[in-house]
C-alpha cells in the first residue's frame, strides 16, 4: 500500500465507530492486525467497510427515553473451542438498561475449556462480575 498512514487513521476511526455500530466490530477487528504493513487486500476490506457505513448512515444504537421502572438485563453465550488454531473458546455478552444496549463484548477466553459447559460457566462468571460492577 502506498500510504499506510491513511490506513492507520481510517482504521483508528473505525474502532471508535464500533461504539455506536457494534455490527462492525468483527470486520474492523479483522483489519486491525495489519496496521504495521497493510497490503492492497486490507485496504480493499477497509473500503468495503466504509461503503457499508455510507449505505447505512441512518442505522445505529438508539437510546430510548421512557419514564418508569428500568431493569439491568445481561445475556451471555460461549462458543466452545471455536478457534481451530489454539482451541480457545469465545465468549460474548451484552448488557441492557431497559431497552438500551449499554455494554457488550466478544472475546476469546484466556484458558482452554475442557467442555462446552465449562466455557459457558466462564462466560457467565465474566458477565456476572460486569453486571455487579454496573
Amino acid at each position: 500500500m502506498d500510504d499506510p498512514l491513511l490506513y492507520h487513521s481510517i482504521v483508528g476511526v473505525l474502532q471508535y465507530v464500533t461504539i455506536t455500530r457494534p455490527e462492525l466490530s468483527y470486520s474492523v477487528n479483522k483489519v486491525c492486525p495489519f496496521m504495521a504493513q497493510p497490503l492492497l487486500e486490507h485496504w480493499k476490506a477497509v473500503k468495503c467497510i466504509l461503503r457499508y457505513l455510507k449505505g447505512t448512515l441512518a442505522c445505529g444504537c438508539p437510546i430510548a427515553l421512557t419514564h418508569g421502572y428500568h431493569t439491568l438485563n445481561a445475556y451471555c453465550d460461549a462458543d466452545w473451542a471455536s478457534d481451530l488454531d489454539d482451541r480457545q473458546s469465545t465468549s460474548g455478552a451484552c448488557i441492557f438498561f431497559g431497552s438500551n444496549l449499554v455494554s457488550w463484548w466478544s472475546k476469546k477466553q484466556p484458558i482452554v475449556s475442557c467442555s462446552s459447559v465449562e466455557a459457558e460457566y466462564r462466560s457467565l462468571a465474566i458477565i456476572v462480575s460486569e453486571k455487579l460492577w454496573s
